[in-house]
């Protein structure tokens, strides 16, 4: 006999665990499906840590972020692992330009404290810094680091507690579409759902074909770099925050850091991409560009650093046009959601998607304005089914 659920979520990454977790946490009957035996470091959501933030150039993801706050802190307390490290984020841009001017607003219209720094101001309190005068800060006090495979492995603990099945190493072959019922089909068995929700990270191109969906999605390599403090604890989150320099505002000069946390003695520093990849191929892409901006990048701006690259760790981002997810109903199947391409600012984001799913699948008041979100801002609709 075919089992049956309220709901099936496919894809056990950040955004289908919050999914399945908020879902069985209101009372649903859900089956999580992951391709991968877990934990795994195939995907986007693996390694130790995440930068959280209030700030933002865009108002609707503060917004977001003032529900995905306290959701972090009911996790923890449900688990008692301490999923955050607060040490604020520093927001570098040019001064008076269009990125510092946006986030300020941001954070202003909703409340939010933070910080304006001249440049002067930001290598007065940051003298392991160095940038030009022309750039200046906002600083973000309430920002920090959530420990993202902590993260993860909570959202599967709760979400179990919570009567939730999960299954790994068990990859679905194809999504049957029907009404009432949705049957999804596995390498280990059949299952139905009055639900289907697909989370399915950097594979939702090529997953969402099947369902009759073209969506512009693309995955890119994004490395994380490690380097070696030349005095160690100098750049502790004591006394280092966060740090996203918006560059020329292209994602190919976006750079993000972390404090030496979770490796002591090196500091986390990336471009926000990288190349673009085929994610059944990850380790075939050439990152070499990558490095080599990267080591200018800290040899120029973090002298308290050794500039070369002490460990490296490959994750993959999936991409919109806009940076914006897909998060909606399939325009022909209402009773299948889809939650992919979060364009590598996904993860503090994941309890609030939760929310949202949650709310859709329940036919629930929405909490956020997901037009930004929808499907129909792109041309491609889906051609069969």
């Amino acid at each position: 006999m075919i089992p049956d659920f309220d709901v099936i979520v496919v894809g056990a990454g950040i955004e289908g665990s919050a999914c399945a977790y908020t879902l069985a946490k209101n009372g649903q009957k859900v089956l999580l499906l992951e391709q991968f035996p877990l934990p795994h470091s195939r995907g986007s959501s693996h390694g130790q840590s995440r930068i959280t933030r209030y700030a933002y150039t865009q108002d609707y993801y503060t917004h977001m972020m003032l529900d995905s706050y306290p959701l972090w802190d009911t996790l923890a307390q449900e688990t008692g692992v301490q999923l955050f490290k607060q040490c604020g984020l520093l927001n570098l841009g040019y001064e008076n330009g269009e990125f510092l001017d946006s986030v300020s607003f941001a954070m202003g219209r909703h409340g939010m404290p933070f910080q304006s720094l001249s440049s002067e101001e930001v290598k007065r309190r940051y003298p392991m810094l160095n940038y030009p005068p022309s750039y200046a800060a906002i600083f973000d006090p309430n920002a920090g680091s959530l420990r993202a495979d902590k993260a993860l492995a909570a959202f599967h603990t709760m979400f179990k507690k919570y009567g939730g099945v999960l299954h790994d190493g068990e990859p679905v072959k194809v999504i049957t579409p029907g009404q009432p019922l949705v049957t999804v089909t596995t390498t280990k068995g059949h299952y139905r759902g009055k639900k289907v929700v697909v989370a399915t990270g950097p594979w939702s191109g090529k997953f969402l074909e099947h369902l009759g969906m073209t969506l512009p999605l693309q995955p890119f390599c994004s490395t994380a770099f490690y380097w070696r403090e030349r005095k160690e604890g100098t750049h502790a989150p004591d006394n280092f925050p966060c740090v996203y320099d918006n560059g020329e505002g292209d994602w190919r000069s976006q750079v993000y850091g972390l404090p030496s946390d979770e490796y002591p003695g090196f500091v986390k520093m990336a471009l926000h991409l990288g190349p673009k990849v085929d994610p059944d191929a990850r380790d075939d892409a050439d990152n070499k560009w990558v490095r080599d901006t990267m080591t200018r990048y800290v040899r120029d701006h973090l002298p308290g650093l050794e500039p070369s690259v002490a460990i490296a760790e490959a994750c993959i981002f999936t991409t919109t046009p806009d940076y914006n997810p897909v998060i909606d109903c399939h325009p022909k199947h209402s009773n299948i959601i889809i939650a992919v391409g979060f364009s590598g600012h996904g993860f503090k984001l994941a309890p609030a998607v939760g929310k949202a799913v949650t709310e859709m699948v329940l036919n629930k008041p929405l909490s956020y304005n997901m037009a930004h979100f929808a499907v129909s801002r792109f041309t491609h609709t889906p051609s069969h089914l």
